[in-house]
């Protein structure tokens, strides 16, 4: 008879400590690096298109992932993100223009600007709630809108502002391809803030409040004090995000902030899974592709070209199709969907069944 002892399988965690580390296991470090190494390999065999779709998802997903952080874990309900997103825009169009700022000043005072202005609307968040709290998100919209327009106007930017193209030192960013790393490096940078805050007090008593506010307070969580810290934290890196639009794009003007940009980014993370940064970025890729596949796929029906006008109705059309399959079919979005596929390559060969021992 074997004295060695049996050993355990599966992966288990023998310490808190493991549970708070991003990666966890060897698996998961190859395949990280793995798709690091794809993201680094991409732009050198990417065309032009192909590199513009990637910048406009890293952009996105800077966008959703602070919704994300809003909606998602505080439970604060937001219809304002276009506004932020503009007046990160238009804080570095009129910082460039009217007084030549550069690069690492304007993405700076977005931020700023963007916390000031989540700092002023959150502070309804501490009496509404639900559907009253974003209908007063939505104010913020057409405030920073109005004030883009009248600035356009009067300055006699009829067009937009044009920006010209961002310098770091003699470093220009003027190839799709520099700006491919530079929005990866600022997605990726606001990823890692979003995880570590969530696993800090702050992101822990989000998630306390999203539950129950009266049995957040309850706890000792200062309710007041965290949602505005959620509008704050969420509204500067959106502003980021407006801002890194407008160099990228070479101008700002009103009409790219809709109001339907801000039904996007609520789609992103009710498509992408509620709750989840990894939601908010399947999201934010799908919904950022989503229009391109409708083009693509309206272009392969006989006479495409007599549907040329109608391919903004197509759009919106599936884009609400999408939404209500999702909401009704698969509530936890693509994430869930993702999960249970990785169950399933986990669990192969072998089949769950349910507690009873009856058949599935």
């Amino acid at each position: 008879m074997s004295n060695r002892e049996p050993r355990a399988s599966g992966y288990f965690r023998s310490s808190y400590d493991q549970g708070l580390r991003l990666v966890e296991t060897r698996t998961q470090w190859t395949s990280l690096i793995l798709f690091l190494a794809v993201l680094g390999i991409f732009p050198f065999v990417a065309s032009s298109f192909q590199l513009d779709l990637a910048n406009q998802v890293f952009l996105a997903c800077i966008g959703s992932v602070a919704l994300m952080l809003l909606t998602g874990y505080a439970g604060q309900v937001s219809l304002g993100h276009a506004g932020l997103i503009a007046a990160g825009a238009f804080t570095a169009g009129i910082l460039f223009k009217e007084f030549g700022a550069k690069f690492w000043v304007t993405i700076p005072a977005a931020a700023v600007i963007g916390a000031l202005i989540g700092l002023i609307f959150g502070l309804p968040s501490l009496r509404l709630r639900g559907l009253y709290l974003a209908v007063s998100t939505l104010a913020l919209h057409f405030v920073v809108v109005y004030l883009g327009g009248e600035y356009e106007t009067k300055r006699g930017f009829s067009t937009g502002i044009v920006i010209d193209v961002p310098r770091i030192g003699d470093f220009v960013l003027r190839d799709r391809k520099i700006w491919y790393f530079v929005l990866f490096a600022f997605a990726a940078a606001a990823l890692l803030i979003s995880l570590n805050l969530l696993r800090s007090r702050t992101g822990r008593a989000w998630a306390a409040i999203r539950s129950h506010e009266t049995i957040a307070e309850a706890l000792g969580i200062g309710v007041p004090a965290q949602k505005l810290l959620a509008f704050v934290i969420s509204s500067s890196m959106t502003a980021v995000a407006g801002a890194l639009f407008g160099y990228y794009r070479g101008f700002v003007s009103v009409e790219a902030f809709s109001l339907f940009l801000s039904i996007q980014y609520v789609a992103m993370i009710i498509i992408g899974g509620m709750g989840s940064i990894l939601g908010a970025i399947l999201g934010a890729v799908f919904v950022t592709l989503l229009p391109y596949a409708i083009e693509y796929a309206v272009g392969l029906l006989p006479n495409a070209r007599s549907y040329a006008g109608m391919l903004a109705a197509f759009n919106y059309a599936a884009f609400g199709i999408v939404m209500i399959l999702f909401l009704v079919f698969e509530p936890q979005g693509l994430v869930g969907v993702w999960r249970r596929v990785q169950n399933y390559f986990l669990l192969w060969p072998f089949k769950q069944k349910p507690l009873g021992g009856g058949r599935k």
